[in-house]
């Protein structure tokens, strides 16, 4: 017996991830909640769950992902919390990251950035550090004569 579905009914099932192929150029935006796996080439802006670049695959433009993986060739900026830089890949451009893998024979220009995530105000105070005096900020020192 079929059950009919209402339309505003949860979707349990994982989406299946979006393919470009190694025959496809797509110029553009492209923005998705779920994964998506290039082989051909994107100009354009990438904004996606998840991401994996093949190695025919090629990204120009700015990426941002929860989770990329590169064994193709990106130019341009990325952002994200796993990145992972397969042998083959190729990047050319800023990075990034919470957790950054780079295989031996990726290659790699550009400036790696950590996430600085905000700590919360109880333990800034702890973690700042204090502020120091420089010598040269001190007045000299005046002798102190010894009374006798």
């Amino acid at each position: 017996m079929a059950h009919d579905i209402p339309s505003n009914s949860v979707r349990k099932t994982p989406i299946a991830a979006s393919l470009i192929a190694e025959n496809m150029t797509l110029e553009g935006s492209i923005s998705a909640d779920g994964e998506l796996h290039v082989d051909g080439a994107i100009k354009g802006q990438v904004r996606v769950s998840r991401l994996t670049i093949g190695d025919s695959g090629r990204i120009e433009g700015e990426i941002t992902a929860e989770s990329v993986e590169v064994r193709g060739k990106i130019i341009g900026s990325v952002t994200a919390k796993q990145i992972r830089l397969a042998a083959s890949a190729h990047v050319d451009g800023d990075i990034t990251h919470e957790q950054l893998a780079i295989e031996a024979g990726a290659f790699f220009q550009g400036r790696s950035l950590k996430f600085q995530r905000q700590p919360n105000p109880a333990t800034a105070a702890i973690l700042s550090p204090k502020p120091t005096e420089k010598p040269a900020d001190k007045p000299a020192e005046q002798p102190v004569a010894a009374a006798g």
